[in-house]
Order: C-alpha cells, then structure tokens, then sequence
C-alpha cells in the first residue's frame, strides 16, 4: 500500500453513515485500591476513588465507528429505566444519533460494572436479561430501522450481537434483506445463538471461539487449511462474500473465496482485550466500504484491534494513531 491510498481510506472515513444494530450496554468502572482483606470473608476490600460510566457492546462499536470519522446512528432497544436514560445521554454527548433507540419497560438496560485496582479488574458484576424482545417491541423496532434505511440509506450497518436478545432471528433476516434489496454493505459480529441467521451479508466476522461454538467443530486449528475449511462451511450456509476471523494473539484470518491469509498479530503490551473485537468490526466494515479490498480491511482493522489493546477497560480506537501505526507498518 502507498501513502496516497492509505490518505485517501482514512480521508473517505469522514463520508460515511454507519447504523450499528444490536445489543447496546452502560459500561460502569468503579476504581479504587486495595489495603486489606475482609474480615467478613476472604475477598479484597475495593476502597473507591473514581466512577466512570461509558458505553459498552454495540454503543462501543458505534463509538469507534464515530472516532473514525464517520456518521453514527444507533438502532437498539433499552429499558426504560435511570440506566437507559444515563447510555441515551453518552450517546448524544459522544456524537451519535439515538433515533433509533426504543425504550422499552418490558427488560432493563444491560449494566455491567467492573471493579478495578492497579490497572486489574478484580471482578465484574452484570445487570441484564437475554431474553428475545417480545413482540410488542420487536415489530415497531423493526418498522423503525427499515423506515429510516429506506430514507437515509447509509452506506454500512453493522449487526453486533452479544446475544441479549434485540437480534432475534426475524430481526436479522428481516434487515438484512432490505439491506442487500438497496444495496448496503452488511458486517455482523455474530454469537452463538443466530450464528447461521445472517444470511447474504457481506462480512461475517466471528472469532476462534465463535467459530467453534456456532459450527460446533472440534480440534480446529488456526492455520490456513482448518480456517479455509470453516470458511466453505460457513458460505454453504450464508452466502456471504467475506469471512474475517479474529485469532486472538495470532491476529486475523481473511476469506472471500478468491483471496485468502492470515495477518499475524504485532508485538504489543497488551493491558486489556476488553472491546477490541468492537473496535475490528468497526474499522473492518469501514474499511472495506471504501476499498472492497479484503486484505487492506484485515491489515488495518488487525492495527485497530492491538491498539486498544494496550489501554485498560473498554476504549475506542484513536484515529490518529492508527493512521500513523498504519503507515509506519503498511506503507512502502
């Protein structure tokens, strides 16, 4: 890659309009330290100095998909509770259009709160149902997201699943149908429960143990023959065009049944894997927005993921280090 090209994807960021559909969360930090040991029972006891609140699941992807420059638009459904309210309002002061998030009374806002001492999370506490959105809620959601993509047409919407229960099965085929009817490219990162239900979208994005729980294969390997197996099976049943598996440590396979590898993960000083998988999906599906080019997407969006890597908690991507990151390692 030139200097030009890569000037011109990360210039071409600023253009696009994302919707990120999914499972949106508050994510709560309460830090402190740790002089002593309970009385009471043999745990640590957390003395707090700073609570924070950020946005967590599909609200991190659309927060990433932000700092890269583009337009956002969330599409999820929260409680219609203090929680709810306190995510609505991150949202708006983090630059992204909540139009499409319905309030709901029927389930809570999924609330996670982390405790944190010296830069280690010591435990994690979580406030939520997965139960699927009832009726009520899933046909006006629906009507809601087709509406606005037949108006607005964005030119990406990213399905972000952490299985809680707003991506039912109708929810996904539904979308992704009207999607591809007008022509918007389509990345999801699945999870277990709808893995094969993105059918005909154009980037399916799982990792290591996705792939293994959702196929349900044993003794996978992460080398190019096992991935480019996975790869068939998963185009039998979704005909999509791109697969892209994030390897953890080994870094990330590519597919899109012309051109295939692995890009192998970079040195880093890793604090936190907290919310990289968002940040992947975020500058993946940007990427190949622009490009089309798979290879391209798997070398910056793999930068991406290590980047926020190295910072503690879940932390959006910062633009200017991964453009100079990307040039440094990319650039001839």
């Amino acid at each position: 890659m030139n200097r030009s090209d890569l000037k011109n994807i990360f210039e071409e960021m600023n253009a696009l309009h994302v919707v990120v559909i999914g499972d949106v969360m508050l994510d709560n930090y309460w830090w402190g330290s740790v002089d002593r040991i309970s009385p009471e029972a043999p745990v640590p006891v957390v003395a707090l100095q700073k609570r924070e609140s950020r946005l967590g699941g599909a609200a991190n992807v659309a927060v990433n998909c932000r700092a890269l420059g583009a337009k956002v638009t969330v599409a999820s459904v929260v409680g219609d509770d203090a929680e709810g309210q306190m995510l609505i309002k991150l949202a708006i002061e983090a630059g992204l259009d909540t139009s499409l998030i319905m309030q709901s009374w029927r389930r809570p806002t999924t609330t996670k709160v982390r405790i944190i001492s010296r830069n280690q999370q010591m435990m994690r506490l979580d406030d939520e149902t997965t139960d699927d959105l009832y009726t009520e809620e899933e046909h006006p959601f629906i009507d809601l997201v087709l509406k606005y993509l037949q108006r607005v047409k964005p030119q990406v919407v990213i399905f972000e699943d952490y299985n809680k229960g707003v991506l039912k099965e109708n929810v996904i085929r539904k979308i992704s149908a009207h999607c591809k009817e007008i022509g918007i490219v389509t990345a999801v990162d699945p999870k277990k429960k709808n893995f094969l239900a993105y059918r005909d979208v154009t980037m399916f994005k799982p990792n290591l143990k996705e792939v293994v729980e959702g196929l349900h294969v044993v003794n996978l390997k992460s080398d190019e023959g096992d991935l480019a197996l996975v790869h068939q099976k998963l185009y039998s049943s979704l005909h999509h065009q791109v697969t892209f598996i994030t390897l953890s440590e080994k870094g990330v396979y590519y597919n899109n049944g012309f051109t295939s590898g692995i890009i192998p993960s970079h040195i880093r000083n890793i604090a936190d894997v907290s919310g990289a998988g968002d940040t992947v999906i975020a500058t993946a599906s940007m990427v190949y927005a622009i490009t089309k080019d798979v290879k391209t997407m798997a070398e910056i969006s793999n930068l991406a993921g290590g980047l926020v890597c190295e910072e503690v908690g879940v932390v959006s991507i910062k633009k200017d280090l991964l453009y100079n990151e990307a040039e440094l390692i990319l650039c001839k």
